[in-house]
């Protein structure tokens, strides 16, 4: 009996429910193919493993340390490759972080605190939309909150070695995402500086320690595979040098705070007069609709840098409309390129950003005001009061660094979640002791943080075009929450239910959106929450058949199944089966179709090379990549443009048999001058096939057939 009263049923039913938004519906949710091919590869020797190689012969690596896609692998091995199977550790790491949250925040802040933190964050909309991707973001987060704890430890039990765990941890996290991992190392300094007992030369010289073995936990993978020389390891895709250092420091790190500059990822310069205007292009398709067909064509995937435009582009990275940095988004308004706002200090606030994980902001504002006064009023700082001073310093860090960066997506944002589920749950608490005090300014601050929280979160669906009975009913709901805590204020005794219901009633609309994310087909290469993640820019699909375009331009569902709509630049409404939905690739055919005609062609013509076919791009690759068990080489990794091969490297790997065919774009060139020398080799030095011979059906890209078909070629010797 005493076993059973010790068992916490709220936690229980909170984590059934994180378990239910994170699993439902989950085989059926699409995967991301760029890494779903490299899982793959991946299973298929060591060498890829180890390397995380997109190919199993080991041409070029994904644009992501391995850490993650080995957990993937490991799955995948034991269950099958399927998409479920590469979404299981993601979505079990999510059910996870929601349990760390508990056992974080339970003992500083009491059993109430830690179980509304641990239920926002299982409700947050874009964690729950990141962690149903197999994007590697939901580990790397409960990587970091095993960290956090760790920490905790090392404070509580003033024993270094607990502080070591923590960077072990964090180094590791390096290994699943580079420096996103190190944007939580503000708060762990300062948290270890402020609350550990001891001298400050003691402090530092933990510290100093600490960061030796967090340097070398991040890059010992980045070293050992540095020092392997080049031609007996893969070309580490999204880089310029073949380095991992360099892309850990560049694609991966600085770039994604000062972004590209008006120049391609891959650093060519702009040429807006070889593209179409924006009225010429997509706009020329809109009201087009294929008959009806199955989604398998419609899935999207690749990488999570939308910035690999250039390979889809050809050499000139961005035609017009992109060049600006700019692009209509879903709903009223534009956004930048990669649907995120424009770079300012209420971009969080912003109709592209608001409705992913700023729902709990002004709670949160106002909950750090009243930890901060609550220390003041008490003249004390205790541990509590810097476990609070250590999540207000993890989100304040992320908060700049997303209202300025210029190459992000909107599940970055899940960055953010710990930290503002923590706030809420220890918000709660300390609000709430100073709202019974009613003494002075600091007994207002709860009914303040509840009354601004309705009205932003009427605000957002106003943003986002939901029913006005919706933002009404969440305008009535604020005003009565008001004057529930006026009455409460004025009485002589409280009670903990109606305030209590007044905050949790700030999770419906959240959860609703969530809802409406979980149930979004499509959304599995780039994820956003919300009525909106069906828009184009975005999402994933069904991997075994189908390959999506550069940067996630479209979205995809699965199995067959048909979206009802999806949302173009001018706010309107197609079916999802129109021509703006399936992406068009570079080859004038959609990108996340085999190529039947094809496929057939190279297994009769096949020979035995080490690789099947190469082509440009791991778009182009990863369909034929999950649809067969052969190699396919991406000759310019996954934009087209990495400088990954040279003519002459080329030539020597036909002269030795180790390839025969050739998949090039319809612009007859891949991005970058050293991927054009590569395919002006292709073309002096092999010969084309008459497409009559191997190719199937084509239809006209979104850019109005600007990039005409694909070309095969062979070489003879």
């Amino acid at each position: 009996m005493k076993k059973l009263q010790r068992v916490d049923f709220l936690l229980i039913g909170i984590l059934l429910l994180s378990f239910l938004l994170n699993f439902y519906n989950l085989k059926n949710a699409g995967s991301n193919t760029y890494y779903t091919a490299a899982v793959k590869s991946m299973m298929q020797n060591f060498h890829a493993f180890f390397y995380g190689s997109f190919d199993s012969q080991g041409f070029i690596t994904v644009d992501k340390p391995p850490v993650a896609l080995w957990i993937q692998t490991l799955s995948a091995k034991i269950f099958g490759l399927s998409d479920f199977s590469v979404l299981l550790p993601e979505a079990l790491a999510g059910v996870v972080s929601v349990f760390i949250m508990y056992i974080l925040v339970k003992p500083k802040f009491g059993r109430v605190a830690g179980l509304i933190s641990s239920l926002v964050l299982a409700c947050s909309p874009i964690f729950v939309a990141v962690v149903r991707t197999n994007n590697v973001d939901s580990i790397l987060i409960v990587t970091l909150l095993a960290a956090t704890w760790a920490l905790v430890k090392s404070i509580e039990k003033q024993k270094v070695g607990w502080l070591i765990l923590s960077v072990i941890l964090v180094g590791i996290g390096f290994n699943i995402k580079m420096l996103q991992a190190y944007m939580v190392l503000p708060a762990f300094y300062l948290f270890y500086w402020i609350a550990v007992k001891t001298n400050w030369k003691k402090r530092l010289m933990h510290l100093l320690a600490a960061t030796m073995v967090l340097a070398a936990v991040s890059l010992s993978w980045a070293i050992v595979v540095d020092s392997v020389p080049a031609s007996k390891r893969p070309y580490i895709g999204s880089s310029q040098t073949n380095s991992v250092l360099e892309l850990a420091l560049g694609y991966n790190g600085v770039s994604r705070l000062t972004g590209m500059n008006n120049k391609s990822p891959r650093g060519s310069a702009v040429n807006e007069k070889k593209y179409p205007t924006q009225q010429q292009g997509i706009t020329s398709n809109q009201g087009q609709t294929s008959s009806n067909q199955k989604q398998g064509n419609q899935s999207s995937s690749g990488n999570d840098g939308a910035s690999n435009f250039p390979g889809m582009f050809g050499n000139d990275t961005y035609p017009p409309h992109f060049q600006s940095g700019r692009m209509g988004g879903p709903g009223n308004g534009s956004s930048s390129m990669f649907g995120t706002g424009t770079p300012s200090p209420l971009r969080l606030f912003s109709t592209e950003l608001s409705g992913q994980i700023s729902w709990f902001l002004p709670f949160v504002f106002f909950a750090a005001i009243g930890i901060f006064a609550e220390s003041r009023k008490n003249k004390r700082f205790d541990l509590s009061s810097k476990f609070s001073t250590f999540w207000i310093s993890w989100l304040i860090p992320m908060m700049i660094f997303f209202s300025i960066a210029k190459f992000f997506h909107q599940y970055y944002l899940s960055m953010m979640g710990p930290a503002i589920a923590a706030l809420v749950g220890i918000g709660w608490t300390v609000l709430w002791n100073l709202f019974k005090n009613k003494e002075g300014w600091e007994s207002w601050l709860l009914p303040c943080s509840v009354v601004a929280n309705f009205l932003f979160e009427a605000l957002i669906l106003y943003q986002n075009s939901q029913a006005s009975m919706m933002i009404l009913g969440t305008l009535i709901a604020g005003v009565v929450s008001l004057i529930i805590f006026i009455q409460l204020r004025r009485g002589e005794s409280f009670t903990l239910k109606l305030p209590m219901a007044a905050v949790l009633a700030l999770l419906v609309i959240p959860l609703y959106w969530t809802g409406i994310t979980i149930n979004k087909t499509g959304n599995s290469m780039t994820p956003i929450a919300g009525p909106n993640s069906s828009f184009g820019r975005m999402g994933g699909g069904q991997f075994a058949r189908n390959m999506g375009g550069y940067g996630g331009m479209h979205p995809g569902n699965s199995y067959g199944e048909d979206a009802s709509f999806i949302t173009k630049q001018d706010s309107t409404s197609v079916p999802a089966n129109a021509q703006f939905h399936t992406r068009q690739g570079r080859g004038g055919r959609p990108e996340n179709e085999v190529n039947t005609s094809l496929l057939s062609y190279l297994k009769k013509h096949y020979d035995g090379e080490k690789y099947f076919f190469a082509t440009d791009s791991t778009q182009s690759a990863a369909p034929y990549i999950l649809k067969t068990d052969y190699a396919v080489m991406a000759m310019g990794g996954f934009s087209g443009s990495d400088p990954a091969l040279t003519p002459a490297k080329l030539a020597k790997m036909a002269k030795a048999g180790e390839v025969k065919f050739f998949l090039i774009s319809g612009r007859d060139r891949m991005g970058g001058d050293q991927s054009q020398s590569v395919t002006k080799w292709i073309q002096e030095n092999c010969k084309e096939v008459p497409s009559r011979e191997w190719q199937g059906n084509t239809s006209t890209n979104m850019f109005g057939g600007r990039m005409g078909g694909e070309t095969l070629y062979v070489y003879n010797g």
